[in-house]
């Protein structure tokens, strides 16, 4: 069972989510009857929290018009994943990513109690991930953000897109969801100039303007999955087919995600994809890893 702290501090988040809740609705969401709940709303007044009480058949509990507490009462497990985030964000290629993080910590530390405050810098310093590093860092994230905000509305917008030579391409584009992979932020949705599914690294896009026109996305699109899907298949110069003796579940275990496409056949998965002559060097590793138990029977190669 809860402590009554818990509940109370229960109550206070419940009231800042939604602004406005009878009495009966906020007592069952935090499991006290009606006058458990009154004597919440006393403690939370004694502690300086201003409440408004709406009296009456259909009256309700709401924090002053204006008031917001700051976010200064974390738990354990709420401080371990906003500073581990803190961490990892470090490695997303975020224009002036740096000097937000640093603040964005400055201004919850500030809040936290002291024994929060030692883990969250215990973390800070002592945790470390892994990064790939970030192929390019846009000079801003109005690009990103935009995109972003796009995709959540399901607005089309119109995008200017500089290619590796170094054309520059316009197009009408639906962007179905954004993904980070190898070091760079990829926006992925339907492409109204090549008219198909395409992802388009966002630090090479040139401008990004929202249009006046909605669309759907597809039920259960993962743009991550896409993503993977469009680099795999990518031309490069050569295709691979690798047949592996085992089932779909284990072939997607064994390898990076990065590696291709898997295919249920008969016999076992049919490891579908591309590489240049550089990178034939890494696939070969990524198979030579897996030994001889890998489940291996054939690698074939030829000319695309």
């Amino acid at each position: 069972m809860a402590a009554p702290t818990t509940r109370v501090l229960a109550v206070l988040e419940l009231l800042q989510a939604h602004g406005r809740m009878s009495g009966p609705a906020l007592a069952a969401r935090v499991g006290v009857d009606v006058r458990t709940l009154r004597r919440y709303m006393t403690t939370l007044e004694d502690l300086g929290i201003p409440i408004t009480t709406e009296r009456g058949r259909h009256g309700a509990y709401m924090l002053v018009a204006g008031f917001k507490l700051p976010p200064m009462m974390f738990t354990n497990d709420e401080a371990v994943a906003l500073s581990v985030g803190m961490v990892a964000a470090r490695g997303l290629g975020l224009a002036e990513g740096a000097p937000a993080l640093e603040s964005a910590h400055a201004k919850l530390t500030r809040v936290m109690p002291a024994r929060l405050k030692g883990q969250v810098g215990a973390i800070t310093d002592t945790v470390k991930l892994e990064h790939l590093p970030t192929l390019s860092t846009p000079s801003s994230n109005a690009s990103l953000m935009t995109l972003i905000a796009a995709a959540q509305s399901r607005q089309r917008v119109h995008l200017g897109y500089l290619a590796p030579g170094g054309g520059k391409t316009e197009r009408d584009f639906d962007p179905y969801g954004l993904a980070w992979r190898a070091g760079a932020w990829y926006v992925v949705g339907m492409c109204h100039l090549r008219r198909g599914l395409r992802s388009f690294r966002v630090d090479r896009v040139v401008g990004v303007q929202a249009l006046e026109i909605t669309f759907q996305r597809p039920q259960g699109f993962d743009p991550l999955a896409q993503l993977i899907r469009n680099i795999a298949t990518l031309p490069h110069g050569r295709t691979i087919e690798v047949l592996l003796h085992t089932d779909l579940d284990t072939a997607r275990r064994s390898f990076t995600p990065a590696i291709g496409l898997f295919e249920p056949v008969a016999g076992g998965v049919l490891l579908r994809s591309s590489a240049s002559d550089s990178d034939m060097g890494w696939f070969a590793r990524q198979l030579a890893s897996l030994g001889n138990g890998g489940g291996l029977s054939k690698l074939c190669t030829y000319n695309q």
